[in-house]
């Protein structure tokens, strides 16, 4: 029998699932892989590369959108359709650090960023159907996502 506590618990207890989801892809890559700061700074890169220090704080920021986000279509679809392409893009996402540093793998790397971006906008397609913020949300993500595939390019292409 639920309770109407148990029913007000649900919605914290999603938007602390998808806080981990999107703290697992993050953490995918912070834990296989060690020095990204100094590999990254021991690459060729273009004078447009940002200081490795900038990645930290940019990547919490979007990481905390993206699980909004997600939360707030599971809110009003449930377990749907529509958040499939969120989770190719969460896997995609996990799986570029290991492939760029882990791996040394950057064209392959470049692959996953391209088919990432691919998926972000796939999913900001299918959320904007169901919840116009949600997808709003996800815009800076794409945009950084864009920047960091000419990056990931660059880097491949200079080295």
């Amino acid at each position: 029998m639920s309770t109407t506590s148990d029913h007000a618990l649900r919605p914290v207890a999603g938007l602390a699932g998808f806080g981990i989801a999107a703290a697992a892809a993050a953490l995918i890559g912070v834990l296989a892989v060690t020095g990204t700061a100094d590999q990254y700074g021991g690459l060729n890169q273009p004078s447009w590369a940002p200081p490795s220090w900038l990645f930290g704080p940019v990547w919490t920021v979007l990481y905390v959108m993206i699980a909004i986000s997600g939360w707030l279509v599971w809110r009003r679809t449930g377990w749907s359709a529509e958040l499939i392409p969120y989770g190719v893009q969460l896997v995609l996402n996990a799986a570029w650090t290991p492939l760029f540093f882990g791996a040394g793998l950057r064209g392959l790397a470049l692959i996953d960023i391209v088919l990432m971006w691919l998926a972000i906008g796939w999913t900001v397609l299918r959320f904007r159907a169901v919840h116009p913020p949600a997808a709003l949300l996800l815009a800076p993500y794409w945009l950084w996502v864009t920047f960091a595939t000419a990056l990931n390019a660059a880097i491949w292409s200079m080295n």
